[in-house]
């Protein structure tokens, strides 16, 4: 018998399509919350906008701010047929990328792949990763800048499970309302709760809010195919501790307030930054921790977290937070209230 939470089928369960939201609530703040109290074992059905009851005066919110660029680039090859350059991230200044490319078959190094006029793509080679570095050759008469021929003809890079094409609300709504800093292929999407009347209410509260930033890879994705976790390779992602928030946490923690991370990419921002005493230390990183049982968090006290995929390191994560057994139950009581799942879908709080 193996320890429950240890194997990665420990993490499987059935996910009916039918909760997975393939359009956000509006408000914002209008989402469902479950509150999962871990002192207490007690699950509580909310609304978003509640969270101003249970953060209290004194404690600090972190927030990441990495904002989604426009990844997806929908292309031709020579021959008329379609292809896709979902880009990653820069790999030499802003002209050579990491990219995923469809059809990998079709789409070797040596092709070029056309985007539009003036805009075109060269696959340079094939990485250890399976991915490929591109080059982005643009017309210089047409656009302005790399940058700027990625957000004109690029798609916001909804993830594979949102099944229908992104519309223009898209750019504004998958995306946080404190987003700043460009880099990220997804959301962090338990951000995208939260309105500016929320987080003034907060602020009003006594609530203070600090800032980092991961940015987000297509790694985020990727579920866990070997049933022993520690097998499972993740992909780095950059990440970012200003020396502000440092001091920030330090102080908060003085004074015996609570550190909430909003969404999982805070919490391994934080928790990829901690020292041997519990203290989180400025810098920036590349960062491929993957957080699981039986690891429990340091820097962390409270989370705001969406609801995950099966079998996905997110899902282990959420795990270490809030244990194994209480996070099945959390699960379970969600999938029976049918709560709406994945990155447009409803939050979870755990205390």
């Amino acid at each position: 018998m193996h320890e429950p939470g240890s194997r990665t089928s420990d993490y499987d369960y059935s996910l009916p399509e039918r909760l997975i939201a393939q359009e956000p609530v509006e408000p914002r703040d209008a989402s469902r919350l479950l509150v999962v109290d871990r002192a207490r074992g007690t699950l509580a059905h909310r609304h978003f906008r509640d969270l101003l009851e249970y953060v209290a005066p004194g404690d600090t919110l972190v927030v990441n701010t990495t904002q989604v660029f426009r990844a997806r680039l929908l292309a031709t090859r020579d021959s008329g047929a379609p292809a896709e350059v979902f880009l990653l991230r820069p790999f030499e200044g802003d002209t050579v990328w990491e990219a995923m490319v469809q059809p990998g078959a079709k789409v070797k190094p040596g092709r070029r792949v056309h985007v539009a006029p003036g805009f075109d793509i060269d696959v340079l080679e094939t990485t250890p990763r399976h991915t490929r570095l591109v080059r982005l050759d643009i017309d210089a008469t047409v656009y302005a800048t790399v940058h700027a021929a990625i957000e004109v003809c690029g798609h916001v890079p909804l993830p594979p499970y949102i099944t229908r094409a992104d519309t223009p609300g898209d750019a504004s709504r998958y995306q946080t309302v404190y987003a700043r800093t460009p880099g990220s292929v997804a959301a962090p999407t338990a951000g995208l709760h939260f309105t500016p009347e929320l987080l003034a209410r907060l602020s009003e509260r006594g609530v203070e809010r600090a800032e980092v930033t991961l940015h987000v890879g297509a790694g985020t994705f990727r579920p866990i195919a070997d049933e022993d976790p520690s097998r499972h390779l993740m992909h780095e992602e950059w990440c970012e501790v200003p020396d502000a928030t440092a001091r920030q946490l330090a102080a908060t923690r003085a004074r015996g307030g609570r550190i909430w991370a909003v969404g999982t990419t805070a919490v391994r921002t934080l928790e990829s930054a901690v020292d041997a005493d519990g203290v989180v230390q400025p810098g920036a990183q590349e960062t491929n921790l993957f957080i699981r049982p039986p690891q429990t968090l340091r820097a962390v006290d409270c989370v705001i977290t969406n609801f995950h995929q099966p079998r996905s390191t997110l899902l282990m994560l959420v795990a270490s937070a809030m244990g194994y057994d209480l996070m099945r139950r959390a699960y379970d009581e969600a999938l029976r209230e049918e709560y709406r799942f994945l990155s447009y879908g409803d939050a979870m709080c755990i205390l």
